[in-house]
Parts: C-alpha cells; structure tokens; sequence
C-alpha cells in the first residue's frame, strides 16, 4: 500500500509532466520585459513633465495621471517578477539560517496560507471593480484628465492572477524540494 501511495505522489509531483510550469516563468519573464519598458517610459515622461512645467510652465493633468497610471502598471505587473526571483520583503535574518528543509516548509506554508488566498481575494474583489468602472465609463474627475479607468483598475486582478499562477508554480517547486531532501 505505501509503494501504491509512494508512485501515486511521484507522479503528481514529478516536475517534468507539469510543462506548464515553465510556461509560467516564461510568462513572468516576459511581462518583465514589458514592465521594464514601461518603467523606462515612465522616467522619460516624467523628465518631460517636470521640464515642461517648470521651463515653460505648460503642465497637462493627462500627463501627471498618465505617469500614476505607468506606476500602478509597474508595480502591480512586477509582484509576480519579485517572487520568481526571491526578491520579495521576508524576515531573513531568521530566514537565513533556517536549513533547507525548514525553508521549503517556510515556502509552502507562505504559499498555501498566504500568498494564494490573498491573491485569490483581490481577484475576486478586482474584478468587480474593474466590471463596476466599466459600466459606469468611468474617467478622471479632473479637466483634462484621462478617460477608461477601468484599463488600469485591470491591472489590479491581472497582477494578481500572475502572482498567484507564480506563486503556484514556486510552490510546487517547493514541494519538489522538500521531498528531495
């Protein structure tokens, strides 16, 4: 019965038959590339405005909102990035000298009990959000402002759907590493 139970989990956490896996890293890497665009379109921009409006005192409500907008899409598009590569904010002072076995439990509890079900949680209340702007053609309450807010309040479900298909993937990444050591 154990041997049963032994092939049954060794084929559901054998990492070579979840391709999609990679596919996810992949994705992520890619909205990075795109993310790292924006971001340096977000310093032009800003050099752009700040020189315009103090040289020629020609500010522009669209290009202040804009440059939130370039914001809201670097951060929101860049959580996903930041866990792939281990980068997220974590106590490591205690982290760091866990062995590897108690950092992978670590890892996966993080992953079950915190990261999912919060991503899960802002996915679920974005895009009622997103739906609501939608509906009520919502625009900047300012002059000049932009118009389709709901474009960036997408954002908010999109990270969150990447965080959580990354989070998934380092989580059975975690896994794979507990039950190899």
């Amino acid at each position: 019965m154990s041997r049963l139970l032994g092939l049954c989990l060794n084929t559901i956490f054998n990492y070579k038959r979840w391709k999609c896996l990679k596919t996810i890293d992949t994705i992520t890497k890619y909205i990075s590339y795109l993310t790292a665009f924006i971001l340096a379109s977000l310093v032009l921009l800003v050099v752009f405005d700040a020189t315009s409006r103090y040289l020629f005192s020609a500010g522009s409500t669209a290009l202040q909102e804009l440059e939130w907008h370039f914001f809201d899409v670097v951060i929101l598009l860049s959580i996903a990035y930041t866990l792939r590569n281990n980068a997220h904010v974590r106590v490591d002072i205690f982290y760091e000298k866990f062995s590897p076995k108690v950092k992978a439990i670590v890892n996966i509890c993080s992953f079950i009990f915190f990261i999912l079900p919060l991503s899960f949680l802002i996915i679920y209340i974005g895009v009622g959000f997103v739906e609501m702007s939608f509906v009520q053609h919502e625009a900047s309450s300012d002059p000049g402002g932009l118009q389709y807010r709901w474009i960036v309040k997408s954002l908010m479900p999109l990270g969150f759907i990447l965080l959580a298909m990354q989070a998934f993937k380092e989580l059975w990444s975690d896994i794979k590493r507990f039950r190899e050591l």
